[in-house]
């Protein structure tokens, strides 16, 4: 079989412009404006995001590139042979590598991601990379239940569940129970989930990361307006909104937020609103963790802790749950 046969047919269920639309007049509508962060990372922003991943300030993507690193045959001996791996926002498909490099013969990769054509990318990279391997993509918006694709005639040990890079804390604590039952019933029984969570820690170094001199995560955040304008045909001018991030302590969460600089109006289609100076979107939440707290977390949405890895600093955290 050559190498291009092993990737799958795209199961493409990725979000509708409507779909997209709605979501965005219901977030503007609100009294504290908001904006979904999934809509992020359309192909510009999925690139963005690949920069901030290297910044220097940006310390969870190298910190749990760390972890697995070290913990990597540790993931390998809980899944065992033949194991089917499931990875929910794939990305750029980098800390994946280190997982199937070290997995007993893998079943099949099945990457989940709402940017099409950047998992595309990176699906061709990793087949390159491991010809053996049976990849069946996914576009779909992971929040949502959905199936995974059948692959006929591919036998598989257990179903190993990766959702790396700390997304986990895009969502409130609710959301977060309710995206682990769903991702727990999309695994099904007795599977392996592994979870990237990030830790509470001196606010300065949290500040720093989603501030980051270069600019690179406000280009990212503000780029999620430009999209509203291309694929809305919304009027947002860009120059009159800045990005600032925000320590919340009493919810242990950074907020990034769009800032008007002005007062104005901004129309979307045949929607209007008004936005007073200082007013802000809140785009995006990063919660942040303690280990004794995601773990009762985790517990709540129908998991069993199995086992959980810290850098040095526990900066950082990856967690092994089992699916009761």
């Amino acid at each position: 079989m050559s190498k291009t046969r092993r990737i799958e047919a795209l199961q493409d269920l990725e979000p509708t412009t409507d779909e997209f639309h709605a979501s965005v007049i219901k977030g503007l509508s609100a009294p504290q404006k908001t904006l979904p962060c999934k809509f992020f990372y359309d192909e510009r922003g999925s690139q963005l995001f690949d920069e901030i991943c290297s910044l220097p300030e940006y310390y969870p993507t190298r910190t749990e590139l760390g972890i697995l690193e070290r913990h990597a045959g540790d993931i390998a001996r809980l899944a065992g042979p033949k194991a089917r791996l499931v990875e929910l926002g794939s990305g750029a498909g980098v800390k994946i590598r280190l997982l199937l490099r070290a997995l007993e013969a893998p079943a099949a990769y099945l990457p989940v991601e709402i940017s099409r054509e950047h998992m595309l990318a990176a699906n061709r990279s990793i087949a390159a990379r491991f010809p053996e391997l049976h990849i069946a993509p996914v576009c779909a918006d992971y929040t949502r239940p959905f199936a995974l694709p059948e692959l006929p005639g591919i036998e598989h040990g257990t179903t190993l569940g990766f959702f790396p890079g700390s997304t986990i804390g895009n969502f409130s604590r609710a959301e977060a129970v309710s995206f682990l039952r769903v991702a727990r019933d999309l695994l099904g029984k007795d599977a392996l989930m592994i979870v990237g969570v990030d830790l509470v820690k001196d606010t300065r170094l949290l500040r720093a990361a989603y501030n980051d001199t270069a600019g690179v995560t406000a280009a990212f955040n503000l780029n999620l307006l430009r999209r509203i304008n291309r694929e809305l045909g919304g009027t947002f001018d860009l120059a009159a909104f800045r990005h600032e991030a925000r320590w919340n302590e009493a919810l242990e969460r950074i907020e990034m937020h769009l800032v008007s600089m002005r007062e104005q109006q901004i129309a979307i289609r045949r929607d209007s609103f008004h936005f007073a100076e200082g007013e802000t979107i809140h785009t995006e939440s990063s919660h942040k963790y303690r280990i004794d707290g995601f773990k009762a977390l985790a517990m709540e949405a129908g998991y069993a802790p199995v086992d959980v890895w810290t850098d040095d600093e526990e900066l950082f955290s990856v967690h092994a749950l089992r699916t009761a």
